[in-house]
């Protein structure tokens, strides 16, 4: 009968909506379960380990380094190879340059790292590993030199994160690449640092000579002359005996030392080098921790560490002399060993506000300690430049002061006396906000001290291909400043006084 409904004719239309919406219904799920697992916001993390021991335990055990420790990587001799490589590159950056309109602003760094002997790599992490349990190896003026090493270990941060798997890394900044004319740095993975701290004299400047000759043996140093290479010299007396050879490199270093005492004239500056926290030697106080301590900051000031430092470090022992024994301050004297880091740690989330005098160069290590625990630093140090100021404002988180004002009589309390509580409250929520970017962890974390890295080299990147090209047009007296007798191997370097 016409118009009436027909459940044999409608059937197949039907039987589609019901399959159709039930997978819908299927895809809704999945969805909502996949949401709930995975981390909300852009630059949520997943878990990590931020501590440098616990890492590196993981990193050994999984890591098979591609050369022995008596392999040798050799270079080709002629020009050719660096002819060849800046041709390539050239080819590569044009493409870039008309097929990206953003390019190089919307592009992340490419990075080539350098796989050197395991001598100047992995051999020095298992030496570290090895020893690191030795409390007696300590430094001249009685400083645990593995505790030392920990504070300057970005170099292994760094590296660990540049050759993780991509699948289990998290930046957006950075791309290790596999052939040299994609790169727009080399990174040189060579742990100056431990090498310095735990070879005997000789040794060290042996290994040293030996990476030197190394790196500057590669085409792609030769075609630049080091100006697009990283070189981790990130504690003051590493790698110095050499470092001169490799000026044009980018240096990451704790500061600029405007005191002259550690870098030669004209060896670092701000275009040109970059800046790095040191790691902090206490646990992180978390929300939690913080919103529990906001109470227990009993004292106005705290400080512990040296108390008499060479250079403008000279300033703490006359910041004593001024503050000891003044209600609310509390100073002691230790240094960063297994005790003197709970009792630092204590001290700093007991406290309202850090001193931060310049130690031997003008940071210090204690500043970033600060800022985890939750303690407004106070920073006393006249000439200082501090890590990615480019994108941090430290005036959120930390009082600065000239140390002519902290050495008047009463000067220095009277001031932190005046500081309101709703300042207080709010500089303290900032620290929480802020203490992220000073936390090196693997994997490394977006917006961590690794990934402002390359946000602040991607700030360089122009100037830095602007002076290669410079450097290129004009006819250089040497490609090298090596020279090495094959038949013995024995480095020599005109100039080079060890």
């Amino acid at each position: 009968m016409a118009g009436k409904y027909s459940p044999r004719s409608r059937s197949p239309i039907f039987l589609l909506t019901i399959l159709s919406l039930l997978a819908l219904c299927f895809l809704f799920f999945l969805f909502s379960i996949s949401s709930r697992t995975r981390p909300h916001g852009l630059y949520s993390t997943r878990s990590s380990e931020t501590s440098f021991v616990a890492s590196l335990e993981h990193f050994l055990a999984h890591r098979v380094p591609k050369f022995k420790s008596d392999d040798t990587v050799r270079a080709p001799e002629d020009e050719v190879a660096v002819r060849d490589l800046d041709d390539s590159m050239y080819r590569i950056e044009s493409g870039r340059v008309h097929g990206d309109p953003y390019y190089p602003l919307g592009a992340p760094i490419r990075v080539y790292v350098y796989e050197m002997p395991s001598k100047f790599t992995d051999d020095l992490l298992w030496l570290f590993w090895n020893t690191y349990r030795d409390t007696s190896n300590l430094t001249s003026n009685g400083s645990p030199v593995h505790r030392l090493i920990e504070q300057h270990s970005m170099d292994y941060w760094l590296w660990a994160d540049l050759i993780a798997p991509e699948s289990e890394r998290l930046l957006k900044s950075v791309v290790r690449v596999g052939r040299q004319e994609e790169a727009d740095l080399f990174y040189i993975p060579f742990f100056t640092t431990i090498s310095f701290f735990l070879l005997e004299k000789q040794q060290c400047k042996a290994l040293y000579r030996e990476a030197l000759k190394w790196v500057m043996d590669q085409p792609a140093w030769k075609r630049s002359g080091g100006r697009d290479h990283i070189l981790p010299v990130h504690h003051p007396w590493s790698f110095k005996s050499v470092r001169k050879f490799m000026k044009n490199a980018i240096w990451l270093l704790p500061d600029m030392d405007s005191t002259g005492n550690w870098y030669k004239p004209g060896q670092v500056f701000l275009e040109k080098d970059l800046i790095l926290p040191y790691v902090p030697n206490v646990d992180l106080c978390d929300a939690r921790c913080a919103s529990e301590s906001y109470s227990k900051r009993s004292s106005l000031l705290f400080f512990r560490g040296r108390l008499k430092r060479n250079a403008g470090g000279k300033i703490r022992a006359k910041l004593v002399a001024e503050l000891n024994g003044a209600e609310g301050v509390v100073i002691e004297e230790g240094t960063a060993g297994e005790g003197g880091k709970a009792a630092a740690q204590n001290g700093m989330r007991k406290s309202i506000f850090c001193l931060s005098p310049a130690g031997d160069t003008p940071s210090s290590a204690r500043l970033f300690d600060a800022i985890v625990s939750g303690c407004i630093p106070v920073i006393v140090s006249d000439e200082l430049e501090l890590p990615f100021e480019g994108i941090l404002d430290y005036r959120k988180i930390a009082l600065f002061v000239s140390s002519g004002d902290a050495l008047q009589p009463g000067w220095l309390l009277t001031f932190l006396k005046s500081v309101s509580p709703a300042h207080i409250k709010e500089m303290q929520q900032n620290l929480a906000k802020y203490s992220r970017h000073f936390l090196y962890s693997s994997p490394a974390q977006p917006l961590g001290p690794e990934d402002l890295v390359w946000r602040m080299m991607a700030g360089k990147l122009v100037n830095i291909k602007l002076h290669t090209r410079r450097s290129q047009r004009v006819v250089k007296e040497s490609r090298s400043l090596c020279t090495c007798d094959c038949r013995t191997s024995n480095f020599t370097s005109p100039g080079l006084s060890l």
